[in-house]
């Protein structure tokens, strides 16, 4: 079964204040709206998330699972992040959960303040077998062009 956690109230909360800031232009920490057409509605679909840089790459990583946006991203094949006024349309590549633990391992460093809670007990020092045996829980996507 894929894991999802379903947003409580105060995290919707949250998240509305996140991305109202984000598209003003005041980026929280790496914060993005990402837009997405919707694999059902065919309508774009926004919702905040964080963009983590490793290595001279950029990923998305999903802290809740299966969520919407992912699914939407997955049949769309392309999306778009946006900051203030300015929107980059850009394509990405799922990595398999083997390529996981480093991405994971980093996103938790920088964001376990707001995302903790949603990896059940598992920091960024936790060994690699540990974020082996979780990833593949947490979709990340890599991208890999701007359009």
């Amino acid at each position: 079964m894929d894991r999802y956690l379903k947003p409580g109230k105060g995290d919707g909360v949250f998240n509305m204040a996140v991305q109202f800031l984000t598209k003003l232009g005041v980026s929280l920490a790496g914060s993005r709206v990402l837009l997405v057409r919707g694999r059902k509605s065919g309508e774009i679909r926004s919702t905040p998330v964080n963009l983590l840089k490793v290595g001279g790459q950029r990923y998305l990583v999903a802290p809740r699972g299966q969520t919407q946006w992912v699914r939407n991203l997955r049949a769309a094949g392309e999306g778009q992040l946006q900051v203030g006024r300015r929107v980059e349309t850009f394509r990405f590549a799922e990595l398999a959960d083997e390529e996981k633990p480093v991405i994971l391992r980093a996103y938790l460093k920088k964001w376990a303040w707001e995302v903790g809670r949603f990896f059940e007990g598992v920091d960024h020092q936790s060994p690699d077998e540990v974020l082996r045996g979780i990833a593949p829980g947490f979709p990340v996507f890599r991208i890999t062009e701007s359009a």
